[in-house]
């Protein structure tokens, strides 16, 4: 019999000596409940993943020091190991650095295994730093049990079709009782059953159990969903970890089996799409705005629906007293867009200031054509609204030390439909991952759990606009956005939609496909993807919530031309 404590942390990129704390906060906690084993995630000492940090001198000293830290911690708990991840030194050819896991105990590090796979396609970029570790199995016995190890990635490879090693094979060889597998696994929408199917499969094609330990917390882009779990070959998923929140358990283990320390095992539902991206986006905003050092966000209310599933989210992330609204109307504002955003602010209990710019929008215009000596273009004088409201933002954001929460959506920014240094302004995008139909689903969503309209049925029901001209509309400039969002999921994720959309998607795209006319939209809104490349780049971080998302996950180049026909079937 085994007793082993899970330790789904959330660690702080960097902050080694913060991360070293509550690693041995939770191994006391674990010698406390007589484990033998206590398991932290994938790079818990730097958190995951610290990027050109590594390069740093001063960084690998201090994740040296930290190292040495925890091997002096280890004393405080006597007998028990603790299994951590650390980047460690690689003393032969390649890459400088490991990505290794570090077993341990009475100041010995009794086991040092190196991540064998290392992934670099869509977010990933681990083989810019370390190198890839031995084909080895690494193995510790405790009294008669056999316990394997392997690194994230090193599970994921079962099906041989990303790499040419096999290490779940290789470590099956060596006859394990039971499998840690200590992980930094984004989230992403799907990626938790993904992750239960693919683990239960090696679990009972290899038959042993297997312990699946995950970092949580958002770390710029990305948001980590915990979720940790074991599994075993004749039961599945036995246990899971709370989603979403750090979490920590002690579990027996005896003759092949799981069982609780205390209580029951609890496993959490599967979420609907909607709530995974509430509990994501808040999340990704909670941890960001705490790491980067601000407690206020700042938002403009245009009174439609972007601006108010932002606010929306960002009370629900943040409580409303670290939430501010500013409106900005011009002379083409219909009255909903300040009507609106009260009604809107006066539900979510949050202030609203209100800060007309039609007598800057007309000094800009009067001093641009008497200083330049021609008039504002139409596209020129609507974009200046925008960056006369993106300045008063900021203004607003350097004064108060509050960060701005930019508001465009995933359609939007696909297509350039937004103005550099006026609605793209800002720290973080909380729904830039959010197709516009998303957007209207999560905001009808949000209205259900609150048991009535949070979010206006006025801003519901309106066609949206950027209000920069006379009677503009969206629709004047794009397709109907359930036509658009199809055609952009299929251009820009492709393969990588869950199976049921992906099906719906190819569908729609192939009988569009099938007319001259249809062609010719999908042509179109190639070039817009492609010529609105500078923008995205110059975008702030967006909440990474789909498999694809622009960002780190979307590498494309600006100066080229790749309107190419797609098509990745």
């Amino acid at each position: 019999m085994l007793r082993l404590s899970i330790a789904q942390i959330n660690p702080t990129i960097g902050a080694i000596s913060a991360n070293i704390a509550m690693m041995r906060n939770y191994a006391l906690q674990a010698f406390k409940d007589h484990a033998q084993l206590v398991i932290f995630p994938e790079l818990s000492l730097t958190g995951y993943y610290p990027g050109d940090l590594l390069n740093d001198p001063t960084f690998l000293s201090c994740v040296a020091k930290g190292i040495n830290e925890i091997v002096a911690f280890t004393y405080e708990t006597p007998g028990l190991f603790w299994i951590i991840g650390a980047p460690t030194p690689n003393h032969t050819t390649g890459k400088p650095l490991y990505d290794s896991l570090l077993v341990i105990q009475n100041g010995v590090i009794v086991l040092n295994y190196a991540k064998q796979l290392l992934p670099t396609y869509n977010i990933f970029d681990e083989q810019r730093h370390f190198e890839s570790g031995p084909e080895v199995a690494a193995l510790l016995h405790i009294d008669d049990i056999r316990i394997g190890f392997m690194i994230c990635e090193d599970g994921w490879n079962d099906a041989e079709k990303k790499y040419h090693r096999n290490p779940v094979a290789l470590l099956s060889a060596a006859s394990p009782d039971f499998v840690i597998s200590i992980n930094a696994s984004p989230s992403h929408y799907g990626q938790r059953p993904h992750r239960h199917s693919l683990f239960t499969e090696i679990s009972r094609r290899y038959q042993f159990p297997l312990v699946y330990v995950n970092q949580v917390g958002g770390h710029d882009q990305l948001v980590f969903d915990g979720a940790s779990f074991a599994v075993t070959p004749q039961s599945g998923i036995v246990f899971e970890a709370q989603p979403f929140t750090e979490d920590f358990a002690t579990l027996i283990f005896d003759r092949g089996e799981f069982s609780p320390q205390k209580g029951e095992f609890t496993r959490g539902a599967e979420l609907s799409r909607m709530e995974f991206y509430r509990r994501q986006i808040i999340l990704g905003l909670r941890d960001y705005t705490r790491r980067c050092g601000f407690s206020k966000v700042i938002i403009g209310s245009s009174g439609g629906i972007d601006s108010a599933l932002s606010l929306a989210l960002a009370v629900e992330s943040l409580g409303p007293e670290n939430v501010i609204a500013l409106t900005m109307p011009s002379q083409f504002s219909s009255h909903g867009s300040v009507a609106d955003s009260v009604i809107l602010c006066r539900n979510l209990a949050i202030p609203l200031i209100e800060h007309p710019i039609h007598d800057l929008i007309m000094k800009y215009t009067k001093d641009f054509r008497r200083y330049c000596k021609i008039p504002l273009t139409n596209l020129a004088r609507e974009n200046l609204q925008a960056r006369i409201r993106g300045v008063i933002l900021m203004e607003y954001s350097n004064s108060l030390g509050h960060i701005l929460i930019t508001t465009g959506n995933k359609s939007e920014l696909a297509v350039g439909y937004c103005t550099l240094y006026g609605d793209t302004n800002g720290g973080l995008n909380l729904i830039g991952d959010l197709y516009k139909t998303e957007v209207f689903e999560l905001a009808h969503y949000l209205n259900l759990r609150a048991g009535y309209d949070l979010i206006p049925q006025t801003i519901l029901d309106k066609e949206p606009s950027a209000e920069l001209a006379l009677g503009q509309r969206d629709i004047d400039s794009l397709p109907p956005y359930s036509v658009l969002d199809n055609i952009l999921k299929y251009l820009i994720e492709g393969e990588l939609l869950e199976n049921e959309e992906r099906i719906v998607v190819t569908e729609f795209y192939d009988q569009l496909n099938a007319t001259p006319q249809g062609r010719a939209l999908i042509n179109q809104i190639r070039r817009m993807i492609s010529r609105s490349e500078y923008k995205r780049r110059q975008a702030p971080p967006i909440i990474r919530l789909r498999r694809r998302a622009f960002g780190n996950g979307w590498q494309m180049p600006i100066a080229a031309d790749y309107q190419f026909s797609r098509d990745w079937r």
